[in-house]
């Protein structure tokens, strides 16, 4: 069955950077969208950034346009966000999540499997 395990949260000063990973296993992902949203304490979870497994179309909320570098490997079958000049209000949970299809989704109910979540937490 389809796993995503995500790492690489912590605890940053503002401006510094993290690089989350998500481990994708269970199949092969051709085919999918692969997102990464997060969720702040008292906020809905929102879209931050997604990939098109093949051939690695990427969309980003706006907030996160410049900063945030989303990016997969085949071989190694994982999924990145690179956070850059990271701010106060990035923190949240951040989780992994995979869509069966190949239309790029920022919705969360339209994607199938997720992580468990990796903490972010920037400090001011």
């Amino acid at each position: 069955q389809v796993q995503l395990v995500e790492s690489g949260g912590g605890l940053v000063q503002a401006g510094g950077s993290l690089r989350l990973v998500c481990i994708a296993s269970g199949r092969t992902f051709s085919g999918y969208t692969m997102g990464w949203f997060r969720q702040a304490p008292g906020k809905e979870r929102e879209f931050v950034a997604a990939i098109r497994w093949s051939g690695g179309s990427t969309y980003y909320v706006d907030s996160a346009k410049g900063r945030f570098t989303i990016s997969r490997d085949d071989v190694k079958n994982t999924v990145y966000l690179q956070m850059n000049s990271l701010r106060p209000e990035d923190t949240a949970v951040y989780y992994c999540a995979a869509a069966n299809t190949i239309v790029m989704l920022t919705s969360d109910r339209l994607y199938d499997y997720w992580g468990q979540g990796t903490q972010v937490t920037v400090s001011s």
